[in-house]
């Protein structure tokens, strides 16, 4: 008999280890499937860079998830997603993989914080500057009242592993005085390195104030997505996946913070060139 059961690669790509975030509810959420991570940890941060450049990234490392059987792939980055994101779905996919999907993670937040009413945003420089979040809940709740910040410092101090020291709680406060002083209802951390950091941040905002784990809301969505697009879906539901890991520049930060944040060790690793 003929086996028909369809087992797919899901590509998961940050400019660093952000990713590692959004990766760790996929495997809790959906791990029947198999993943491959992508960390071009050689370009990290991608915040500070241009459009142009922040597409010409995003572009090579999709080509290379692409290139090892990925057919879905996910920017599990903010800046990604809001610089390069719709260029490659109306250009790149058309031309060059009609049959594979790029997705995003400001979408699902964005839907996610429209419930509130009063909203606040933290992300990186171009993130912020790209008004992405502030569009999409615009689309959902016209009247919201959007308060955002760029915050740049973040992801370099967390890329070299300074998450527990008190130079990190002096640059968040400075980062969310606004953002508390407008009394916001929730906090979407708008990249997805700030999880790393989740804990403090909610100690900082006050218990009147929600800050949820973006990982889980984009885990949700991806699941959702899954269901309505049964060609992307695994039909092998029974075995567990295998996840993979890829970098552009040696690892030593990336698993000393990655295997902690993630509870285990990190093998299947290589370096690659994009």
């Amino acid at each position: 008999m003929p086996n028909n059961k369809q087992r797919n690669i899901i590509g998961v790509f940050d400019s660093g280890l952000g990713g590692l975030t959004v990766l760790k509810h996929f495997l809790k959420k959906l791990p029947q499937y198999d993943y491959l991570y992508l960390g071009d940890t050689a370009r990290v941060p991608y915040g500070s860079h241009s459009q142009d450049v922040i597409y010409k990234y995003t572009r090579e490392a999709v080509d290379f998830l692409f290139s090892q059987g990925c057919r879905l792939v996910i920017l599990a980055c903010n800046t990604a997603s809001s610089q390069a994101l719709h260029r490659l779905q109306q250009e790149y996919l058309p031309a060059k993989y009609p049959d594979r999907r790029i997705l995003g993670v400001i979408i699902p937040l964005a839907e996610y914080a429209s419930q509130f009413e009063n909203i606040g945003i933290i992300g990186t420089r171009a993130t912020i500057s790209s008004g992405a979040y502030e569009q999409e809940i615009k689309k959902l709740k016209p009247k919201a009242k959007i308060i955002v910040n760029s915050a740049p410092l973040l992801v370099p101090l967390i890329e070299e592993n300074w998450t527990g020291q008190d130079v990190i709680n002096k640059i968040l406060k400075k980062y969310l005085y606004l953002l508390k002083k407008e009394k916001i209802k929730i906090l979407i951390l708008g990249c997805t390195h700030y999880p790393f950091l989740i804990k403090n941040i909610r100690r900082l905002m006050g218990k009147n104030c929600l800050v949820p784990d973006p990982g889980k809301i984009i885990a949700d969505s991806l699941e959702n997505y899954l269901n309505k697009h049964p060609e992307f879906k695994n039909t092998d539901d029974g075995v567990k996946g295998v996840c993979n890991f890829a970098l552009t520049d040696q690892p030593e930060n990336f698993l000393r913070l990655g295997e902690k944040f993630l509870g285990k060790k990190i093998d299947n690793l290589t370096i690659i060139s994009l």
